[in-house]
């Protein structure tokens, strides 16, 4: 089964993320820090990485600057959850290797197009 690792701050995100994306057949592991996450993908490199920008310890940035550099980490796709639609917090993530993104709050619909588009569901 495809695996997806929800990284966010909030366990309300963690929640109504994980219970749209196992909808989409994907198991679901969570980090609530950007270091938790990081720790993870170590073990066990997810498919798809859903990011938060803001997080402690280790911001969305900072992990997926160090996430890109691992054995594998060159392959998941990464969709970038910011609060708001800034067009140069998208451009800096991109830069460092997000693959998409999506502005909170999200919902059904919303996360499944974004997957869709990306590829990773049909």
């Amino acid at each position: 089964m495809r695996t997806c690792l929800v990284a966010d701050d909030s366990a309300v995100i963690r929640k109504v993320a994980r219970r749209i994306i196992e909808g989409l057949d994907f198991q679901v592991v969570e980090a609530e820090d950007g270091a938790m996450a990081l720790d993870l993908c170590r073990r066990h490199m997810p498919d798809v990485v859903l990011l938060d920008g803001g997080m402690p310890v280790m911001d969305g940035y900072e992990f997926l600057r160090h996430m890109r550099h691992l054995m594998g980490g060159n392959r998941p796709a990464v969709i970038f959850c910011t609060t708001e639609n800034d067009i140069a917090q998208m451009a800096r993530a991109r830069h460092i290797g997000a693959t998409g993104h999506l502005v909170k709050p999200f919902d059904g619909e919303i996360v499944t197009a974004k997957f869709r588009e990306l590829g990773l569901v049909a």
